[in-house]
């Protein structure tokens, strides 16, 4: 039985104030959803932060991204050895802000997979499609040659010290929601491609959803069979809407 997994992506947005509230405010909806792992992912400077406010709580935290190197010349970025030394659990890899603003091919992607996890790191491998490549029917395609690339790299077995998140991205940020049976149909098949290659890995993997899902639709969302959990958004930044997708992930 897979554990149900809620993880906040708050992208760009935070400040000291609103991490405190935010935390503070999540802090019951952990703990009265126990059978729901719930996480959050800050910007990087605020990971110390959140990493006291969770102190003795059920909440765990990871990065929004991490480089390819552990350490040198690299301007801006931050280590998987940073982000661990700071207590993460989790780093998202390949996020498809990531792979389109800053144009991070598969390579790129798996390659930080592949560090993360060398460095004690759960890395969160973000995988979707597109509008055009769903209208155009490429989606399992698509999903299928970005696992492809981990697999190549790291091997299949180090999917089971990972967590996969299937995000539409022409349902990030706009509204727009797959329906559950769209995203389940996705979701099977991801689990069914792995299952290919090693059963074991593909029943113990969690696929997350992530595409505007918020309290209305939480439940329906992870009441599907291959929907382990959501990689949240918008909804991550408001504790009362956030713990209602919690609670979605527990009903």
């Amino acid at each position: 039985m897979r554990q149900a997994l809620v993880m906040g992506n708050w992208k760009l947005n935070a400040t000291k104030a609103s991490v405190e509230a935010l935390v503070n405010g999540l802090v019951d909806a952990a703990k009265d959803n126990a059978t729901v792992e719930v996480a959050v992912c800050p910007p990087a400077v605020f990971i110390p932060q959140v990493e006291a406010l969770t102190a003795d709580t059920a909440i765990t935290y990871g990065a929004q991204d991490c480089d390819v190197n552990t350490a040198g010349a690299f301007t801006g970025e931050n280590s998987a050895v940073m982000l661990k030394e700071f207590g993460c659990k989790y780093t998202l890899v390949g996020h498809s802000e990531r792979r389109v603003i800053h144009g991070e091919s598969n390579e790129v992607v798996a390659d930080k997979y592949a560090v993360a996890q060398e460095n004690g790191l759960v890395p969160v491998l973000c995988i979707g499609e597109t509008l055009e490549q769903f209208e155009a029917g490429e989606t399992k395609a698509v999903v299928e040659a970005q696992i492809q690339a981990i697999v190549t790299k790291s091997g299949i077995e180090s999917l089971n010290n990972a967590v996969i998140a299937y995000e539409p991205v022409w349902a990030i940020g706009t509204g727009k929601t797959a329906t559950p049976e769209i995203a389940q149909d996705i979701h099977a098949h991801i689990r069914s491609w792995l299952a290919e290659q090693d059963a074991a890995v593909a029943n113990k993997v969690q696929i997350l959803y992530g595409g505007s899902v918020k309290g209305a639709n939480a439940a329906e969302l992870f009441g599907q069979a291959d929907i382990d959990g959501g990689l949240v958004g918008g909804a991550s930044l408001d504790a009362v809407e956030f713990s209602k997708v919690i609670a979605g992930a527990s009903a």
